[in-house]
């Protein structure tokens, strides 16, 4: 482990919003600041209920009680959005083949009825 990995200290000390993004400053000196649209319980709450959080997980959390919503440093470092929310920019890809016909083209799935 490189002498980098041991002073990293992913910690919460401070959590502030803007109008589009939420932004966590860490023990070590890093911000972390990600979409807002990324957390829709966090998006969709008032001022009051997104300043109304504490710190969870040994201060590698913050919990919301007010919105029953919690973040991890570890996420937010990934850049990892809420479950079943996308992130702005990427874009999921299905990684099985798409079927093709005799031709050896692919298939388009076509609406109506057709002769």
């Amino acid at each position: 482990m490189g002498t980098l990995a041991l002073s990293a200290d992913e910690r919460v000390r401070d959590v502030r919003f803007s109008e589009d993004s939420v932004t966590v400053d860490l023990m070590d000196g890093r911000t972390i600041s990600v979409p807002l649209e990324w957390y829709p319980r966090l998006a969709g709450a008032s001022p009051h209920q997104l300043e109304n959080w504490t710190l969870c997980a040994a201060g590698y959390g913050i919990h919301w009680p007010d919105l029953d919503e919690d973040l991890s440093t570890e996420g937010m470092l990934r850049g990892a959005p809420a479950p079943g929310t996308r992130a702005a920019g990427r874009t999921r890809r299905s990684t099985r083949p798409r079927p093709r016909g005799r031709s050896g083209k692919r298939v388009t799935a076509r609406s109506g009825r057709g002769g």
